[in-house]
């Protein structure tokens, strides 16, 4: 199995877990949790900085010595928009489920910037549609550059079936501001109905790295480099879960040079 893809490693519990050392890389790491009502997940940031979103369900949150309340509206990510809870470095976090619960936990690193904990709640998120035609999806930013954060970028996505998403290929692996940013990133993939899957690519110009990718309901795809298109088959709608981060907390992206006519048509 490539190694871009992590498979969650049980039903329920902390079924994934990506850090910067398994992931081969510097800045972002990525946790799921799926909790029962009543079960609880719990960690210290120490030098890092996290955002936990509520895919689905809810729970009671306390972050950085502060109590949040029942937190949750949607039971499921193709229903609307998330609960998330910003939590800085040097602090924890305990959430615990008051309903069937899946948990994302984004992680980089803090910068010292001495920014409170604070509920990121649905009726503050931007939303947007991007693409037309079969390129049309759904974006709702959680946690973008114009909000306050030390290094994270977080945004989910909803892809219809049949469309691709994150397309015209593009990426963000050099720092060449302002024309590009160097970004790591993780995509957390859910399909609805669940038993779907859909396509992703991994690929760099030179392709020294070229991976076309098989992804079902609670994959995990980690994009080092390279363009990272998308693509959701037929009757399966496709969501995912962004996670960037990097030396500079900026997104500047650079298109396929040979695909950048399709933004003109």
């Amino acid at each position: 199995m490539s190694r871009l893809l992590v498979k969650p490693s049980a039903g329920s519990g902390h079924v994934t877990a990506v850090t910067p050392e398994t992931a081969g890389w510097r800045h972002v790491g990525f946790d799921l949790y799926r909790l029962k009502p009543g079960e609880a997940a719990a960690a210290a940031t120490a030098a890092r900085e996290a955002c936990l979103v509520l895919v689905g369900g809810k729970a009671a949150v306390t972050a950085g010595g502060q109590d949040f309340g029942e937190l949750g509206e949607r039971m499921s990510p193709f229903q609307g928009k998330p609960w998330s809870v910003y939590v800085p470095e040097g602090s924890g976090w305990k959430v615990e489920a008051t309903t069937e619960l899946e948990l994302a936990v984004c992680s980089a690193p803090g910068l010292g910037g001495g920014l409170p904990p604070r509920v990121i709640a649905p009726g503050a998120l931007g939303q947007e549609v991007r693409g037309k035609g079969t390129n049309t999806r759904y974006v709702t930013n959680i946690l973008p550059e114009s909000e306050p954060a030390d290094s994270l970028l977080v945004v989910e996505v909803i892809t219809p079936g049949g469309h691709t998403s994150s397309y015209p290929p593009h990426k963000h692996d050099r720092d060449d501001l302002p024309h590009e940013s160097c970004l790591e990133e993780t995509y957390y993939h859910r399909l609805n109905p669940p038993q779907g899957f859909a396509f992703q690519r991994v690929y760099t110009d030179d392709r020294s790295l070229d991976e076309a990718l098989a992804v079902e309901n609670g994959d995990v795809v980690l994009v080092p480099r390279g363009y990272h298109p998308c693509a959701a088959c037929h009757g399966y709608d496709l969501y995912y879960l962004n996670v960037m981060a990097g030396p500079k907390r900026t997104w500047r992206f650079h298109n396929a040079v040979e695909h950048e006519w399709l933004m003109k048509s």
